[in-house]
């Protein structure tokens, strides 16, 4: 057994591994991290994780859930410290799974990956009772330096991954009813049953009319039994029927089209509209207080329109317009980003557009709430993603066969009065993947043992 497999095995026993260890493991770490983009690009099939925060025991949980490495491969993205027990541990294994494994996991930076967040929220703490001194703390925050900004998931499937995870015990057949069509969304317990799928979503665009782009860019949920109010009708097959097919007159989009999945930490920034933007910036440093990186690892997505200044004192808040507008100009289909407690582990915005993937349950021992991790399934046709990804030269455009005067109905909610084309326009968003949502709780009591020192109160606020 080498050097570091000993160091993964003493570290899934939650033992932490010697100080010299440590230091060798933080540079070999450096040295491979260093040769990453700021964006990393990984292809599908991948299972993507939300914060972890230091809850080892949860971590090993997560495995058990949904496959170790190398078998499965992982994207976290980012707060693997602070707040946990077993930060040093949780932070110290994933470190040494990528240097074991480099293909097989990838590590992005989260907001907590910091100097000063770490010295208040716990970490610098942990390590000082664990060895002594900061010397661990600075190797790991030497670590955090170089990790990536965000991470690029390419080749998925418009399809829900094949279920490669058969858990023990577990041999009975779902008894879920769900409608006939194509399943874009399926939603797993820890057990592996199938607890809900959705279907993807079709439209029948027969004549457009002038609220066509308006339509296309809010798409309200509304009650199946309700007559249609616009030539723009979402239709949900009833079980045992059809679809409805779209008419000739504008051509549908391709259903195994999907764009990239792009993933950060907490969103997106004002200063930042083309991924290679994110490329050109300086990682090397500690997280700024403000600027494109420190918005990347601590915005949030909320229902407002536009920007709007975040409760968190750094990174904005911004709404479903801007999100749209970004992965259409990036030929993105759905951004992945965790940073926000989601009490059911995952929650979808924005008619799917962006998803919040939360892997630590019961947060902070005591928030009650489930965790989920997110899996992408390959595009074994290689032909169902857009690879052309950080610009506009792989933007997506459905050109009308018919003629509507001068009007021009554009994907951004715009209609132009222009007289240069003549033809109808909609600029469509790229299907989403198919994704499976693999949901469970916190690992049992019996597992967990006991903290080395039980933290004061004010620690987890």
């Amino acid at each position: 057994m080498s050097d570091l497999d000993h160091a993964i095995a003493q570290l899934r026993a939650c033992r932490p591994i010697p100080e010299p260890q440590v230091r060798e493991l933080c540079y070999r770490a450096r040295e491979l991290l260093i040769e990453e983009s700021n964006v990393v690009t990984v292809d599908a099939p991948v299972t993507i994780c939300g914060d972890i925060h230091g809850q080892f025991h949860d971590l090993m949980e997560l495995f058990r859930v949904a496959g170790d490495v190398p078998d499965t491969s992982y994207l976290f993205m980012g707060d693997f410290v602070d707040r946990g027990f077993y930060s040093l541990e949780s932070f110290l294994l994933l470190l040494c799974l990528k240097v074991r494994y480099p293909d097989r996991v990838t590590l992005i930076r989260g907001n907590h990956e910091s100097r000063q967040i770490t010295t208040v929220y716990g970490f610098y703490d942990e390590c000082v009772r664990k060895y002594g001194s900061a010397n661990v703390w600075r190797y790991c925050c030497e670590v955090f330096d170089y990790l990536a900004l965000g991470a690029l998931v390419l080749g998925a499937s418009t399809e829900v991954p094949e279920n490669r995870i058969q858990q023990q015990n577990h041999d009975t057949q779902s008894t879920l009813q769900i409608p006939e069509g194509e399943i874009e969304c399926e939603i797993l317990d820890a057990s592996g049953e199938v607890r809900d799928k959705m279907l993807r979503r079709q439209f029948n665009l027969s004549a457009p009319s002038l609220s066509m782009a308006s339509r296309i860019s809010s798409a309200p949920d509304r009650d199946p039994e309700e007559p249609p109010s616009s030539p723009l009708t979402e239709v949900i097959p009833s079980p045992g029927q059809p679809a409805v097919q779209s008419p000739p007159s504008l051509f549908r989009p391709p259903s195994t089209t999907t764009g990239a999945l792009l993933c950060v930490h907490g969103g997106l920034s004002p200063l930042i509209d083309n991924i290679n933007q994110i490329r050109l910036l300086d990682r090397k440093q500690e997280v700024p207080h403000e600027g494109a990186m420190c918005d990347l690892l601590w915005s949030d997505p909320d229902d407002i329109e536009g920007w709007g200044l975040s409760p968190r004192g750094a990174g904005f808040l911004f709404g479903a317009d801007v999100v749209r507008k970004f992965n259409h100009q990036n030929d993105i289909s759905m951004v992945a980003r965790a940073h926000q407690l989601v009490m059911e582990g995952y929650k979808e915005m924005f008619e799917k557009q962006i998803v919040t993937v939360w892997s630590a349950p019961n947060y902070c021992y005591r928030c009650g709430n489930v965790a989920a991790v997110m899996e992408i399934g390959e595009d074994a046709s290689n032909g169902g993603s857009v690879r052309r990804v950080g610009g506009t030269e792989g933007r997506r455009e459905m050109v009308g066969a018919e003629q509507h005067g001068s009007r021009n109905v554009v994907g951004d909610g715009e209609t132009t009065n222009g007289n240069n084309t003549g033809t109808s326009a909609v600029m469509w968003n790229l299907a989403t993947p198919g994704r499976r949502y693999r949901v469970f709780e916190a690992a049992p009591q019996g597992t967990r043992g006991m903290p080395a020192k039980k933290p004061v109160g004010e620690y987890f606020l």
